[in-house]
């Protein structure tokens, strides 16, 4: 009798392990969706980095090397909250709408991105010849989802009538940035932070630099059209290329949207500060 109620507990034990892991498997893996696509990803990776370095300084007795690195992880011990906050809020904001269970399902297909793109210029071409200052942001790989919040949610297809008709002055939704996430507007009138680079030439103005903000602090693509010159401008990894035309634009898109490596799209932008 006593052999039996060992047995039971111990099956009982193991039901409970089990479940305890899948739980905390499903809450870490609903935990990695919600982060996915923000920078959050990439500040993981290099702790991971950090982490592995750190390990096989150990184990190659390389103490200089592994001291340093230590002090350092103890360093980002202290960092972290104030580094992953926008996540921790994000995850947080998430929790508290009950939308933690919910799936997130971002993934475009090439004949969608084809037409988005396709808008995207159809309506710049608008703007610039009617000299409409404008700032489209297009989502990729890291998520938006703060400077969505700033704005007006919109979730509707992209047009090129409806992007026009978002920038005409003195309407609700003129200032601000749209932000575009697959082939929908996600908002519009976002604030988008403003690039701190000072070697920006002084002819840039706030809607420039907040097109080379947004692409400091992210991988997203900023199309910019001048208010006062209807100049094309394309920013991108804290660079921005001017006076576009509309064939060069729309083949500067398709290139940014379809690799899939973007730091090896680092050489296609330069650093224009005339």
């Amino acid at each position: 009798m006593l052999e039996q109620l060992k047995a039971l507990n111990l099956d009982i034990l193991n039901i409970t392990s089990i479940f305890d892991i899948l739980l905390v498997t499903f809450v870490f893996y609903r935990f990695m969706r919600i982060i996915q696509g923000t920078r959050a990803v990439q500040l993981i990776k290099g702790l991971v980095v950090l982490l592995v370095a750190t390990t096989a300084s150990s184990w190659l007795h390389l103490h200089t090397i592994n001291w340093l690195l230590q002090q350092v992880m103890t360093a980002l011990v202290v960092a972290l909250p104030i580094v992953f906050q926008p996540e921790l809020r994000r995850a947080l904001e998430t929790l508290g709408r009950g939308k933690f269970f919910a799936r997130t399902i971002n993934t475009l297909k090439e004949a969608d991105r084809s037409r988005m793109i396709n808008e995207v210029v159809r309506a710049v071409q608008v703007l610039t010849k009617n000299k409409m200052g404008a700032l489209l942001i297009i989502e990729r790989v890291t998520g938006l989802e703060e400077y969505i919040d700033s704005g007006v949610k919109i979730d509707g297809i992209v047009t090129a009538e409806f992007l026009v008709n978002v920038f005409i002055p003195n309407t609700p939704l003129h200032d601000g940035a749209v932000i575009i996430r697959g082939d929908r507007v996600a908002a519009a009138a976002c604030f988008l932070p403003l690039s701190e680079n000072p070697y920006l030439s002084k002819e840039l103005g706030t809607r420039h630099r907040a097109g080379i903000g947004i692409s400091e602090v992210s991988d997203a693509v900023a199309v910019i059209v001048s208010e006062e010159t209807g100049a094309i401008s394309l920013a991108m990894d804290g660079s921005i290329d001017r006076m576009l035309d509309e064939s060069t634009l729309k083949q500067k898109l398709t290139e940014a949207l379809e690799q899939k490596n973007h730091s090896s799209l680092s050489g296609v932008f330069r650093r224009n500060e005339q």
